[in-house]
């Protein structure tokens, strides 16, 4: 009896532990997201604390992006982070409160500025972008008629490179992304040579996303989202957001 009962304290005390699990997908996009950073990233920490807060821990796995959604969409992992939602995303996934804002801006050299209220006055513009990202619907739209001309870079530092180089006009980025990337990989007089136009391409938020592949997930992305309010409330939020963007700065 002692032998049975001790098999059923393990086998519940395992299911207890699985439950205060979660395993999530990952990518690279510093700061908010990298296997080798602090915490791995601002936004692998807020999701990593709001849940914590819930009594559960995350057990991140990277993968490039198109992997990491995949997975997650299949339901060979709970989920994924960070990422916009659409129609096909609210499909497949119970779509958290939003984690983290994210804005993108026109960059561009100093010695060439340049003037826009909408996409269509980019016109005649070599525009850049990176494989796989979306800049708006309407930019997209535009991109797909051929309204604008835009050369597609393997990833957006080639993109910044080739903006230096005066082989494209205009790039689109995350501020915050771009700020990082500009301090670790460009030395001070070329982050002297660009700037960005005031005007947002797009404002969005990211989010946590849950499979609805998943059993229990829609209680898990209540969990989730209840963290994420007290996490907020709390003041953590803004103040590890200002942690990565109050240093960032494209004077020299």
């Amino acid at each position: 009896m002692r032998i049975v009962l001790l098999c059923i304290s393990l086998l519940v005390g395992a299911a207890q532990a699985a439950a205060d699990e979660v395993r999530l997908t990952n990518g690279e996009w510093p700061p908010y997201l990298g296997q080798s950073l602090p915490h791995q990233g601002i936004a692998s920490r807020i999701v990593a604390e709001a849940f914590a807060l819930e009594g559960i821990t995350v057990q991140w796995d990277f993968y490039p992006w198109a992997r990491a959604l995949m997975l997650a969409q299949r339901g060979q992992r709970a989920g994924t982070a960070v990422w916009l939602r659409n129609e096909q995303r609210d499909h497949d996934f119970y779509v958290s409160d939003p984690v983290v804002d994210s804005s993108y801006y026109l960059f561009h050299r100093k010695d060439h500025p340049i003037d826009w209220q909408d996409v269509h006055d980019l016109k005649g513009l070599q525009i850049g972008g990176a494989n796989g990202f979306d800049y708006g619907a309407a930019f997209q739209q535009a991109e797909a008629d051929g309204s604008l001309t835009v050369r597609r870079q393997t990833n957006e530092q080639v993109g910044l490179r080739q903006l230096l180089a005066g082989r494209i006009d205009v790039f689109p980025m995350d501020k915050t992304v771009a700020f990082d990337m500009l301090h670790q990989h460009f030395s001070a007089a070329e982050r002297a040579q660009l700037t960005f136009s005031p005007k947002p391409l797009r404002s969005d938020t990211l989010h946590l996303m849950l499979s609805r592949a998943v059993p229990g997930n829609a209680e898990l992305i209540a969990r989730f989202n209840d963290g994420l309010k007290q996490l907020r409330d709390s003041g953590k939020i803004a103040q590890y957001l200002m942690e990565v963007q109050q240093p960032l700065s494209l004077a020299p």
